[in-house]
Order: C-alpha cells, then sequence, then structure tokens
C-alpha cells in the first residue's frame, strides 16, 4: 500500500488526530523499532522502519494514545 493510501486509513480511523500528530506518532513507533522492539507484522527485513511503523498503524496493531479533541 502507497504511503498517501496508509495515511489516509490511519487520519480515517482516528479523526481527533491530524497529520502533523500522525507525522510525532510514526517517529515514536519508528524510534521503537529502531530500538530493537519487535515488530507486529511478518514482513521482509528489507521494509523501512517508518513505512513499517506506518503499516502497523494502518493495521491497527499500534495504539494511539495521547491525541485529544481540544474544545475550543
Amino acid at each position: 500500500m502507497k504511503t498517501e493510501e496508509l495515511t489516509a486509513k490511519i487520519l480515517n480511523e482516528n479523526p481527533n488526530m491530524d497529520r502533523y500528530q500522525l507525522a510525532i506518532a510514526i517517529a515514536k513507533r519508528t524510534d521503537e523499532l529502531l530500538n530493537g522492539a519487535t515488530s507486529k507484522l511478518n514482513v521482509a527485513k528489507n521494509v523501512k522502519a517508518a513505512d513499517l511503523a506506518m503499516m502497523e498503524m494502518a493495521e491497527g496493531l499500534v495504539v494511539l494514545k495521547g491525541f485529544v479533541d481540544i474544545e475550543k
């Protein structure tokens, strides 16, 4: 799946998250993967950590928490 499709799927499933918060969440999960966390997907070893993080989020395997809708 393309990056744009993954991004759209994640944002549709998390309506109170914007693309900047998504970028932060991807960066955090990427850091975890690069520091030895085990992936929740069975994919080839040559997949980049950031792509793997997005795939995990799109499949709902990684819980995105800490993002709340702030009333204005």
